[in-house]
C-alpha cells in the first residue's frame, strides 16, 4: 500500500489554498486557507492563524463556480490578425 492510499482526496479538495472559511467556534471570523498538509495533525493552515485546524472547525465559504470553459483563449485571435 502507497503512502498516499490513505489520504483523503475529497477533503484534501474542499479544504484546497485559497478557499475562505468561517471559524465556527467564533462566527463571523473569516480566513484563507494557506496549505493542506495531508500528513500533518491538523492538516489545515490558515492565513491569519498560528494554530492548524480541524475540518470540523471550519465552515467553507461557497466560492463561485468556475468558469464553464476553462481552456478557452483569454485573446480572442482572429486570420486577420494572424496574417497581418
Amino acid at each position: 500500500m502507497s503512502a498516499g492510499a490513505d489520504l483523503d482526496w475529497e477533503e484534501a479538495f474542499e479544504y484546497r489554498p485559497g478557499q475562505r472559511v468561517e471559524l465556527i467556534a467564533q462566527p463571523g471570523t473569516f480566513d484563507t486557507i494557506a496549505d493542506y498538509e495531508a500528513m500533518m495533525v491538523p492538516p489545515i493552515w490558515l492565513l491569519n492563524d498560528q494554530r492548524p485546524r480541524y475540518p470540523h472547525e471550519l465552515r467553507v465559504i461557497s466560492q463561485p463556480p468556475m468558469e464553464t470553459n476553462a481552456l478557452r483563449p483569454q485573446c480572442s485571435l482572429t486570420l486577420e490578425k494572424v496574417y497581418a
